[in-house]
């Protein structure tokens, strides 16, 4: 078994390998335990994976006279508490953003679209309280990226443009050789990447003629988590799992829309109508699109799926409660909505399209 093990290691090359037990069940590592001559800290990291009926264990606040968004009301005994976040803990990160310069709800609305698991950066409250007197940017205190990438690549003549590598006799090990101007360049993939998950299942249990069968089985459209090995090993040596929900998806072609519409004399222009997704999942969605009113100016197109108004998510609304958030204000609405071919996808691979969709003015 040790001879199996060395020869993994050099097969892996500087050990870069999947932790096997996937980090879900140990608490987060931090850059560095000790406090800096200038009484400022190293950022913590933690994974936070609950159930569907559990909460994270914690509350986010924003306080009169303080900075920050601060950890509160932290449960015994509760996933939090379980994992080592501290009462004063002032977040800087979820998944991967750095949100210390973000309004509250928009945090909130973060953590909330993350759904069963989250990560989190946080400082400890006097490092920042000292940080903030002394005029550091907390941004550069955090890793520079530390986001996998989830990439969609249609093939074309010559393929999906990559190829695959893997140590003999090992599942679930794969690197990316990736083609100059090909498919997957152009989709985002970096080169001698590793491949995480396949259409939004995880490759750790696959072998190499395995996985080349769910590839020839994708189609023409494959969708790829990736990371680098600096991204990998930052991960394995916390003991974190990475997970498309940490991803970076700037690299998609499919985007949340924000609409900002002033109300008419012959209203906004629309009409809401609920009806089933593709998941089965109830739905409101945007028909009748009237042209050259407010919602064909913002951008609306018909079959839009609406996610959030004023910056709130309606999952869990009703038809009548989203009619009553959108009415809420007189004159004005402001909506966040994707488009048919984006809804699908994210339902693909299980997760909210609010989740990426970065404010166009974090202030």
């Amino acid at each position: 078994d040790a001879c199996k093990e060395i020869r993994n290691l050099l097969l892996h090359d500087k050990k870069f390998e999947f932790n096997p037990k996937d980090g879900i069940d140990n608490p987060a590592l931090s850059l560095a335990e000790d406090t800096a001559a200038d009484g400022v800290g190293e950022p913590r990291f933690y994974l936070l994976s609950k159930g569907s009926t559990e909460t994270f264990g914690f509350c986010l606040h924003e306080e009169l006279g303080c900075h920050g968004h601060i950890i509160r009301q932290i449960e015994l005994g509760g996933l939090a508490q379980r994992r080592g976040l501290q009462d004063g803990d002032r977040l800087l990160q979820v998944n991967g953003h750095f949100v210390d310069h973000m309004d509250h709800h928009r945090v909130v609305q973060k953590i909330k679209a993350s759904g069963n698991q989250v990560l989190l950066a946080v400082l400890d409250s006097s490092s920042y309280e000292a940080a903030k007197a002394l005029g550091k940017d907390l941004s550069q205190m955090l890793p520079a990226d530390i986001r996998p990438r989830l990439c969609h690549i249609t093939r074309d003549k010559s393929g999906f443009g990559f190829s695959v590598s893997s140590p003999e006799g090992v599942k679930g090990t794969f690197q990316l050789s990736v083609w100059q101007d090909g498919p997957a360049e152009r989709a985002g993939v970096p080169p001698g990447s590793w491949l995480l998950e396949l259409n939004g299942a995880s490759v750790k249990n696959y072998s190499h003629t395995q996985l080349a069968r769910k590839l020839k089985q994708s189609g023409s459209k494959v969708t790829l988590l990736v990371a680098s090995s600096a991204v990998e090993e930052f991960y394995r040596l916390r003991g974190l799992r990475i997970t498309a929900a940490l991803a970076d998806t700037s690299w998609l072609p499919f985007k949340v829309r924000e609409l900002h519409m002033v109300k008419g004399p012959a209203g906004y222009g629309f009409l809401l109508k609920e009806d089933d997704c593709s998941s089965g999942v109830t739905g409101q969605f945007l028909w009748d699109v009237d042209a050259g009113l407010p919602a064909e100016q913002a951008g609306m197109k018909e079959g839009d799926r609406l996610l959030a108004v004023n910056g709130e998510s309606i999952e869990g609304l009703d038809h009548q409660q989203t009619v009553l958030r959108i009415r809420a204000r007189d004159d004005q609405v402001t909506l966040l909505v994707i488009d048919p071919a984006g809804d699908q996808f994210y339902q693909s691979i299980g997760l909210s399209p609010l989740l990426f969709f970065e404010d166009s003015d974090p202030a």
